[in-house]
Order: C-alpha cells, then structure tokens, then sequence
C-alpha cells in the first residue's frame, strides 16, 4: 500500500512566488505551458501566470490552430494526467512531457523523468498505488536517452534506485556530470531484457537517432512501445528535426518502430499517446519533406545570390540555402496544415536542417568542379 502522505491539492502552493492565489481556472488554461515555462524560468512563469488570461501580449506571429487530433487529454489541478495504458502500465503527461511507470510486486519501475513533471511524477505513482492497493516506492529508472529534458528530475528518487540505460547513456551523463541526472549503474549495449516483479521489459539500441544513445523500450506483454523524441503524435518534430544529432538515424527509426508488434505509442511528447498511424503519418511527412528539399535543391538558381553580394559568400550561400529550404518547405506546410499540429511553425527549421543532411551526409546536389 502507499505509504505517503496525501498530496495537496491547493494551486496556489505552487504559484506562491507570485504574491496571490491563482484561480483554478487559469491554471488549467495555462497547463502544460506553463509547466514548460515554470521550467525554464519560475519568475517568467510567475508573471504568466499573474497574467489576466485574456491578455494577449502584441506583436507576436500567428499561426494555425492546432488541429483537435493533435490534443491530449486535460491535465488536472496540478498541472499533470496520469492514466493506463495497458493493465499495469501507466502514463503520465503535463501536455507537452511524457514518462511511463509499470507497478510492480517489486515497486515501481519509472521510465524517463522530465523535469516539467518533477514533483507531479511522485503524485501520479501515489494516485495510482493508493487506488489499487500497490506499493508506491520507486525502485527502478530506466532512461531512454541522456538529456536533461527527460531525466533532469531522476535525482528526486534518490540513491537507492536502480537506474538503467545504454552504455552511451551512462558514458554521457558521467560526462556531463549533472547531480540532477546520476548516471546509470546498469547498462545495456544492444539489448537487454529486464524481469522486474514479473513482468517483461525488452531494451534496445538500434544505432544512433536522435541522440546517439536514444533506446527503444518494448512492452511485449503490454502492447506498447516507448520510443522518445522520433514521433511526436499528432504533431511535426521541432527545430532541427526534433533536435537529433544523427539526421539519417532519425529518418530511418520509425521503420524500425514499425517492426515491432505494439498498439500504443509512448513518445515523450506531447499531449497524448501515438499509434501505429501517427507513425506512418510522421514518415510520410518526412518523406514528402525530402522529395521537396531535392526539387528545391535542383531548381533554385544560387547565381543571383552570388551575384548580389559579391565577395561577400557567406551572404551569398546563407540567401541562396534559406530559399531553397523555404522552397522545400512550402508545399509540405500547405499539405499538413490542419493535419499535423504546428507545420507552419515548424517545418521550415526542418526543411533547412533536413536539407542540410541530404546535402552533407547523403551527398545530394554534391557537384564536382569539371
């Protein structure tokens, strides 16, 4: 049984630096932007939240609605949602963060630990053990990658926990020697199958993606996978493709996904689970993406930027390789506007940076000198 205290549930708690009580109102409007934002930097977040909700600062762009298939469920008072995915298995989001626990005869194993739950993560497991009778201890942390974004509030659960990852996940967070972030103590190179109080947990590493430690976590008798930041459901990735390192690993990890049998999709963002769906629609923005990039690449003339700036080349490439993203970028927006949320805010970042790697690691439009 759980042995911890009950949560309280008073908002202004947790908004106390702005000097009076949020109504409840707001802070379910804010939601996970305001988690986000608390993350960042508590005093701006403060002041957002001080903030009459029906303001709206000036001079910012405007950009499509989100499409309805992109939203989650409704975080609650406290800013997260915590529900099942299958028997045992649960999630839990503040909107824009995802991480996943399983409750065991061994405790709870906790995969992932973004910062923007923090707190919320303990709440969320204490919700669900006090409501089936369960222990409520975190005893196990699997990572799925190294960054700070989703295991900067590991530290919360003290040295006692067995923390888990790839070899490369270890290495990095050695590295970068974060006290928010213990490295693991066990580690895995290409696949390690975990039996915690009866229940499977199969771990790989297929290469580099997204980072290159980024794992694949399977639920075999859950029929879920836990891949994060490849597909971001109901959503198009964000600056730089989602942030990765290894572009080509990226592109080619949702086929891998695919490989394996599952139904649902835990993906570290946003708002709800993915499906099998939401992958195959990521992969043929993608691929529509770089269809476009490779037209853009053999019709857009750099002469003119050259011949514009002269000496000065660096103007000249920066001119002539925004357009040509901007170009490859532009049937795609139109396309998925109202598909995937966020296309036009995103897409042209993606284009460039997609372009890029079609350009420098798979030698497209490479031309020799004669």
């Amino acid at each position: 049984m759980s042995n911890q205290q009950p949560v309280d549930t008073a908002e202004s708690k947790h908004l106390s630096n702005t000097g009076r009580a949020i109504p409840r109102r707001q802070v379910l409007k804010l939601g996970a932007a305001g988690a986000v934002l608390s993350a960042l930097s508590p005093m701006l977040a403060a002041e957002a939240f001080a903030r009459d909700p029906k303001e709206k600062p000036k001079g910012f762009p405007v950009y499509a609605p989100v499409p309805q298939s992109a939203m989650g469920p409704a975080v609650n008072q406290l800013g997260y949602h915590v529900g099942r995915v299958e028997r045992n298995l649960y999630w839990v989001t503040d909107g824009t963060y995802q991480a996943a626990f399983l409750t065991t005869s061994d405790g709870v194993v906790l995969f992932d630990a973004p910062p923007t739950i923090g707190h919320n993560l303990q709440r969320a497991i204490d919700e669900i053990a006090n409501a089936n009778g369960v222990s409520n201890k975190v005893t196990y942390l699997v990572h799925s990658h190294h960054h700070a974004d989703h295991v900067g509030a590991s530290s919360l659960f003290g040295t006692d926990v067995v923390r888990i990852g790839h070899e490369e996940t270890r290495r990095l967070l050695l590295r970068d020697n974060d006290p928010a972030r213990p490295a693991p103590t066990e580690t895995f190179a290409d696949q390690r199958t975990l039996l915690i109080g009866g229940e499977r947990i199969e771990l790989a590493w297929h290469g580099s993606n997204h980072t290159p430690d980024n794992s694949f976590i399977h639920f075999p008798e859950h029929d879920a996978l836990m891949l994060v930041d490849i597909v971001n459901a109901g959503w198009v990735p964000i600056y730089l493709v989602n942030l990765s390192e290894d572009i080509p690993g990226y592109v080619a990890a949702p086929a891998t996904a695919l490989t394996y049998p599952w139904t649902t999709l835990v993906s570290g963002h946003v708002g709800r689970l993915g499906t099998r769906d939401d992958v195959v629609v990521h992969q043929q923005y993608m691929a529509d993406l770089d269809a476009s990039i490779r037209t853009a690449l053999t019709t857009v003339d750099p002469t003119p930027f050259f011949v514009n700036y002269g000496a000065n080349s660096w103007a000249a490439i920066k001119g002539y390789l925004d357009a040509a993203a901007d170009a490859g970028a532009a049937p795609v927006i139109a396309k998925y506007t109202g598909v995937l949320g966020a296309a036009d805010v995103f897409t042209p970042s993606i284009a460039f940076w997609l372009m890029e790697s079609i350009r420098l690691d798979l030698g497209y439009g490479s031309f020799v000198h004669p």
